[in-house]
């Protein structure tokens, strides 16, 4: 997601430097007018605002770190990775170390809205660096959330906890279903079929079933990624108290379609995790 972030940052006007843990991934940005960083301090030396947007909370530490020599006070990071409510605090202790102005601000949507400039910002941070934020969140999203000046309370981080939970069982109920009907020896498709148009229906659920249908699982969002996601949520639901009994079962789903080599392909791979290993199925062209 960092890659077409990057290229509405460059397309809305603003002096751009990338770094990425893989360069060759960051070099086609090149073409969009923004230079491609050799280590972490050349993107953020000089920089108003630095976004990273990397895997998980131990990646941005790392980049953070090792941006160090590139880094001056007053500079606002916004950190708009998935990293976990336990992640939140120290990163924000971080950039306490480096006089960063830290900015928590996980975002709602995937590789797509993210090429399209239309994801949600979930952000908390103080009021102060919300004029250097501006341009960027409207580069990057349709519409900022402010939850409160409180960076390092993780408000941003989590809200994403919650919306993001939704969006992962919703993937699993929809693939259920479609095996379900082609496991009994129908038409998967006759599931879409009755849902659609009726209260049922959603614009999410056309679109993970239509990539099910289709076999086409190129990844929005990886079953990788939405099985860490499962593990933020479900520590997060241990730390309020919550029990979170989808996450978990999803989780599980993430786990087993990985394990059957699913892990790079979209999340709506976790149809497969309803099949035995090695059973043919329509969905991937055997």
């Amino acid at each position: 997601m960092g890659l077409p972030m990057a290229r509405n940052l460059a397309g809305a006007g603003l002096r751009v430097r990338a770094w990425n843990r893989t360069r060759d991934k960051a070099l086609p940005l090149e073409a969009d007018g923004v230079a491609v960083a050799d280590a972490p301090a050349g993107a953020v030396e000089g920089a108003d605002v630095i976004v990273t947007m990397l895997s998980d909370g131990d990646a941005v530490h790392d980049a953070i770190s090792a941006a160090a020599p590139g880094l001056r006070p007053g500079q606002v990071w916004a950190q708009m990775s998935t990293v976990g409510v336990d992640a939140v605090g120290r990163l924000a202790a971080l950039a306490g170390e480096h006089g960063l102005t830290f900015v928590d601000a996980p975002v709602q949507g995937t590789r797509q809205p993210a090429e399209q400039g239309t994801l949600v910002i979930l952000a908390a941070g103080p009021q102060a660096a919300r004029q250097a934020l501006e341009p960027v969140f409207a580069a990057l999203g349709q519409r900022t959330l402010w939850l409160g000046e409180d960076g390092a309370g993780g408000a941003g981080t989590r809200l994403k906890m919650a919306t993001v939970s939704f969006s992962i069982s919703m993937t699993a109920v929809v693939a259920e279903a479609l095996s379900l009907a082609e496991g009994l020896g129908l038409d998967p498709d006759l599931v879409r079929q009755v849902i659609a148009g009726g209260p049922l229906d959603s614009a999410y659920f056309q679109a993970k079933s239509q990539a099910i249908l289709e076999g086409d699982f190129t990844p929005s969002f990886s079953v990788r990624n939405a099985e860490k996601d499962t593990r933020l949520i479900t520590r997060a639901g241990e730390t309020a108290g919550v029990r979170l009994d989808l996450v978990a079962a999803a989780g599980e789903r993430f786990r087993r379609a990985e394990a059957a080599g699913h892990g790079d392909e979209d999340m709506a791979a976790t149809y497969f995790a309803s099949f035995d290993p090695g059973r043919d199925s329509r969905r991937d062209g055997t």
